[in-house]
């Protein structure tokens, strides 16, 4: 599943079809008919962790630029990136154990969402995306290998919008449903949102649970996948499996520094055209040169994904040793 910053992306690249009409339809879906997308006017886009929103109305209407998501910084970023139109999936989809679920939590959402549109002028469309989720712009996605049996057939989209602009969208691989109300979100549990509230996730962190486990938590670390949780801990040093409660608040702070600041890092250079590197994740030596575990770990129950550490430079607590506090 695509992970915040690469929804943010997806984002970016709908919002200059906003205040233009649908002109054509096609795609696979059988679930959502793609006629009924037929002369709607798409009229706003939001996005909240890794979902994407898109208004739609019957009729043509003036709309004004809604709420940013993005940080000022990051805007001025939008503009100079504006020629780059494609987007691909994160590279948790390549790995069979990736973020291919939605981890527990309502993800700071709160709406009735449902597989046709409710009455109302108004229509709101949740996009969720799966396994190798993306959007692509005035172009259709490419095969890049062949499939088991050998063949080289092209990715089906699930839905192709064309506009009376000219242009078209392409979004594979997602989940969508109507909605007649707009989505009420919660931009304190949005990892990449200017008012992520660092004390709500400093105290989510801190349970006795692992790390690990409440790192996935969307309700309190909206936009936060596979990839983002394997890094941060690497870099704050942190063991997967270390209970919250046994780490101090020094360590735990550190913990969010790491998941904003690579999440922004990795937005960034999606819009600077630059791969984002991994210190860990999928890696089999660490920068230091020791080995790599791998494992699948999830709560009891749950579901499980693939995580990388490294023993040496991310050593776990026992529960009679918990972390010392250095005094100031």
């Amino acid at each position: 599943m695509p992970e915040g910053p690469s929804v943010r992306k997806f984002h970016h690249l709908v919002s200059p079809f906003v205040g233009q009409q649908v002109v054509k339809t096609g795609g696979s879906s059988k679930k959502m008919n793609p006629a009924g997308f037929q002369s709607l006017w798409l009229q706003d886009t939001q996005v909240h962790g890794k979902k994407l929103f898109l208004r739609f109305d019957p009729d043509e209407e003036i709309v004004s630029p809604g709420n940013n998501p993005l940080s000022e910084p990051l805007q001025k970023e939008w503009k100079e990136e504006a020629g780059h139109h494609q987007e691909v999936s994160d590279q948790s989809s390549l790995s069979p154990g990736g973020d291919d679920a939605v981890p527990s939590g309502d993800d700071g959402l709160q709406c009735l969402w449902g597989d046709t549109p409710a009455g109302g002028a108004e229509r709101w469309l949740q996009v969720s995306f799966g396994l190798f989720g993306s959007v692509w712009v005035n172009e259709f996605s490419r095969a890049k290998r062949a499939n088991k049996r050998g063949d080289w057939r092209d990715p089906v989209p699930r839905l192709v919008l064309h506009f009376g602009g000219g242009g078209f969208l392409a979004f594979y691989n997602c989940q969508m449903v109507w909605s007649s109300s707009s989505p009420v979100v919660r931009p304190t549990s949005d990892i990449l949102s200017e008012k992520f509230h660092r004390g709500q996730a400093l105290e989510a962190l801190g349970r006795e649970q692992p790390v690990c486990y409440t790192l996935l938590d969307q309700r309190y670390f909206s936009g936060l996948g596979n990839i983002i949780k394997n890094e941060a801990l690497f870099r704050a040093g942190i063991h997967p499996l270390s209970p919250g409660s046994l780490l101090g608040l020094p360590r735990l702070e550190a913990l969010v520094d790491h998941v904003v600041a690579f999440s922004a890092g990795w937005l960034r250079g999606k819009f600077q055209g630059r791969q984002q590197h991994t210190q860990i994740y999928q890696k089999e030596w660490c920068p230091a040169g020791h080995r790599v575990v791998k494992e699948a770990l999830g709560p009891p129950g749950g579901f499980r994904r693939l995580t990388w550490w490294c023993p040496r430079c991310q050593p776990r607590l026992s529960l009679d040793e918990p972390e010392q506090v250095q005094p100031s």
